[in-house]
């Protein structure tokens, strides 16, 4: 697919991350983009790879970012962004989009998050004390999609760390992520703990544990991101 979005401040740590989700895609998969970084991946599919995404608003086989200009008001996805479509893309209800949700027919959904911890739990919906519009579809993705992985920021703007020893905030799902994707690292969450697999070029584990309240577990086959 074409990358057409602008860029922004963002865009150095934003792209690693979502290039590498994107390396995880197989032919063939139905993909749920959570809203935020994750519908960034839709620009970055392998070419030659056949993927469906699916959006929950009611929408099966989203395009990339239009070009500026060619937007079309009635395509958006449900981040309320503007999107395309591409040919064999279905319209449908919330009903029967969230049917294939839990249904388990998702393959493969990216979601962003405030808080991730070592067991796995996510926590990506609300901060107390302050105004949500909804849970949206996030409770039902982590508990009927196949895989889910974690697109976010490795701390908060004000370098706290977000992968933690146990979630602070209302949680979404327990034990529901697989991989935890940041622009420092890839970190796959197993039995035994965190364990750091990839690591972003010019840092060092330390670095990274140093960014991190829980412990992470340095893989032997260690390597960098690419």
């Amino acid at each position: 697919m074409t990358e057409n979005r602008k860029p922004n401040k963002d865009t150095d740590k934003r792209d690693r991350i979502v290039r590498r989700i994107a390396r995880e895609l197989r032919d063939g998969f139905y993909v749920n983009l959570g809203i935020g970084m994750p519908t960034l991946v839709a620009n970055h599919v392998p070419a030659g790879m056949h993927v469906v995404l699916q959006s929950e608003n009611g929408m099966l086989g989203i395009g990339p970012y239009p070009f500026e200009g060619e937007e079309d008001a009635d395509l958006i996805n449900a981040g309320k962004e503007t999107i395309t479509e591409i040919p064999g893309t279905a319209y449908f209800d919330s009903a029967e989009s969230f049917a294939m949700i839990r249904g388990g027919h998702v393959d493969f959904s990216v979601l962003g998050a405030m808080e991730v911890d070592e067991l796995g739990n996510l926590a990506n919906w609300m901060i107390p004390g302050k105004m949500v519009k909804g849970m949206g579809g996030a409770m039902d993705l982590v508990a009927g999609a196949r895989r889910v992985v974690v697109a976010m920021e490795h701390t908060t703007r004000d370098g706290q760390p977000k992968i933690l020893k146990k979630c602070t905030l209302p949680l979404t799902g327990v034990k529901v992520v697989e991989v935890i994707a940041t622009e420092m690292a890839w970190i796959r969450v197993t039995p035994a703990g965190l364990v750091l697999d990839e690591i972003a070029p010019g840092l060092t584990p330390e670095q990274v544990q140093a960014a991190t309240e829980a412990k992470l577990i340095i893989s032997p086959t260690l390597k960098e991101m690419a």
